[in-house]
């Protein structure tokens, strides 16, 4: 019943913040600990929505926490602003403006050098704070005099002193913040950020400009620490010099681990363990600055015990001891059979899909394709065939745009796209399914196909971070209709790592189809099938293959040859000869270069 509500979780957050005041203090907890815990999870909401969802580690975020801090607090204190709330804004607009020009930057690497790059971020600014800028910010001495809030809306009038009293703000900006955040991870760039974690080769492959995406979430991230810097200020009624420093990343990215990563909540749970553990440690066992070695042993102990963080935990337990929790639905073992009877149109003679000219590859002396001149017509199924090492695969990269050729041209419809990148050709119609799986693993089926789905309707970027995927009718629509050909319904909600081999295969040609292409290329569609599962899916190609033109790239020789109009003999890296299946059958070429001199 819970879960038909579609807003339990805001509901469910709001209930135990207006009861934490009552209920907290019977277990130890200080309102100055409470207030600084919703602090730090405020902070960790952003960073949660850049690691957890979109899988970028920064240990920069300190940057954008004292940027956001020290603007709110120098326009609060220097400049005498009257209103504590639009300088928080300020604040966070600046951190947010920052975030944007250093993400250009520290994006252009990934993984490791990435994280390394928001390091050295950090501690630039850390240097700036305390040299260059110390007039401004107060240098080690920070900035005193921070005020509390006040809001006057005419018809009432608030003012806000420590403790509980603040609490009630500090929770109102938590509670707008976890809102919003909830918004962002349920919208297309939600499921987009998503797509990015777990498999940004793909997501750049079905037509996501995954640049755009992570600089978007790299926003998000800056303006959450923007804000939330400057409510430590308010907190405090003094903004430290050292939320600039490293050790405050450092923080936040234990206290996002501890509570669980991808979760938003994570950074609220794992701050609150922290922060008591640090104040029990401290007054209660006495033991001074020692206890950070106690609070790593068990920082130590939370990750290898709980490696999704104590959320993580919690849902793995509820799907233990829950009977159903877990979706767990028998393999489909039925094709679809629209596949079977469907009609195909011949191909059009005087329409070209796809042209390359002189096209070549070359990996310094390394010859991949050389002088490659191939014509497919629009509506034709193109075999393409060869030994190994004749360089297929690398001719399809060419073709998708993951690899730019050394010589020649391409063309797909008369537009060349030679140098175009892998999300630009998908949006010109051309998609392509791998030879080994990419898909989103830890995602359900639904969810793959619907962020093959989004880029259709969405274009390669579109920052709707409010919209809800949910609502979307027409793009559901077309993700059932997807499901419902590829027989992948009864599969719909199950995480692609459950799945069958061939429902895998299946889906893999599915997420191409996603993007609803006008050219379909299948780098070995039927590799590692049964023979009743290569069986259905060659009944499932010929009926995707009506209003497209079809590459198809296998080794299975009589199911390529009972599908193809043309086939295409490459051998090392030329065309060997181009055909009829039953002309290329009978070539003695193909058959001393491909089957092994066995003539007819």
């Amino acid at each position: 019943m819970l879960r038909k509500f579609p807003y339990h979780i805001e509901a469910l957050t709001a209930l135990a913040l207006i009861a934490a005041p009552f209920v907290l203090p019977y277990l130890g907890f200080s309102p100055d600990t409470v207030n600084r815990i919703l602090v730090w999870g405020l902070f960790g909401i952003g960073f949660d929505i850049l690691f957890g969802f979109t899988g970028l580690l920064s240990f920069g975020q300190s940057a954008f926490y004292g940027t956001g801090g020290f603007v709110a607090a120098y326009l609060l204190t220097r400049m005498g602003f009257p209103n504590v709330v639009l300088a928080l804004i300020v604040g966070m607009v600046v951190a947010a403006v920052v975030g944007y020009l250093i993400g250009l930057i520290a994006l252009r690497r990934t993984g490791i050098y990435f994280a390394m790059i928001t390091v050295a971020i950090a501690e630039v600014f850390y240097f700036v704070e305390f040299n260059p800028l110390s007039a401004w910010t107060g240098g080690e001495n920070g900035l005193p005099g921070v005020p509390m809030p006040v809001i006057d809306l005419g018809f009432i009038h608030l003012e806000f002193s420590a403790g509980w009293s603040l609490y009630q703000f500090i929770a109102v900006c938590y509670f707008i913040g976890i809102v919003i955040a909830l918004r962002i991870v349920r919208s297309p760039v939600g499921a987009i950020f998503r797509a990015i974690r777990e498999n940004p080769v793909r997501a750049a492959a079905v037509g996501h400009n995954i640049h755009g995406y992570k600089l978007t979430a790299f926003v998000v991230a800056a303006a959450y620490a923007g804000f939330a810097g400057g409510l430590l200020g308010v907190m405090q009624a003094f903004m430290p010099p050292d939320a600039f420093t490293f050790d405050t990343s450092g923080q936040l990215v234990m206290m996002t681990a501890i509570g669980g990563t991808g979760t938003l909540f994570g950074p609220l749970l794992g701050a609150a363990l922290w922060l008591y553990l640090q104040d029990f440690l401290q007054a209660a066992l006495g033991l001074g600055a020692t206890w950070r070695l106690v609070l790593g042993v068990v920082f130590v102990l939370l990750v290898i015990l709980l490696r999704r963080g104590i959320i993580g935990g919690l849902v793995d337990l509820y799907h233990l001891v829950r009977p159903g929790a877990v979706v767990d639905q028998a393999p489909s073992e039925t094709a679809p059979a629209t596949a079977i009877t469907a009609h195909r149109p011949p191909p059009h003679p005087d329409r070209i899909a796809i042209e390359t000219r002189g096209l070549g590859k070359r990996f310094g002396g390394i010859v991949a394709n050389e002088d490659v001149n191939f014509r497919v017509h629009e509506g034709e199924i193109r075999g393409l065939i060869g030994p190994n090492g004749a360089g297929k695969s690398t001719f399809f990269k060419m073709l998708t745009g993951e690899m730019r050729p050394s010589s020649g041209q391409i063309f797909m419809f008369g537009h060349d796209t030679t140098h175009l990148g892998v999300t630009a050709v998908c949006h010109l119609g051309v998609a392509k399914s791998y030879q080994i799986n990419q898909l989103f693993n830890k995602l359900t089926v639904r969810q793959n196909l619907t962020i093959s789905a989004l880029s259709r309707a969405r274009g390669e970027y579109r920052p709707d971070m409010l919209r809800d995927v949910r609502n979307m009718s027409e793009l559901n629509a077309d993700v059932d209709e997807t499901l419902k050909m590829l027989d992948l319904t009864a599969r719909a909600d199950v995480p692609v790592s459950q799945l069958a081999y061939g429902e895998k295969r299946r889906l893999e040609i599915g997420l191409a189809l996603g993007t609803d292409p006008k050219i379909l290329l299948l780098d070995e569609p039927l590799a590692g099938m049964s023979p009743q599962e290569r069986t259905d899916t060659v009944a499932l190609l010929k009926h995707l293959a009506i209003g497209r033109t079809l590459v198809v790239v296998e080794h299975d020789m009589d199911a390529l040859f009972n599908m193809a109009d043309q086939i295409t003999v490459l051998s090392q890296g030329r065309i060997l000869a181009e055909g009829t299946p039953a002309q290329v059958q009978k070539s003695p070429a193909v058959q001393d270069a491909y089957l092994g001199g066995v003539h007819e």
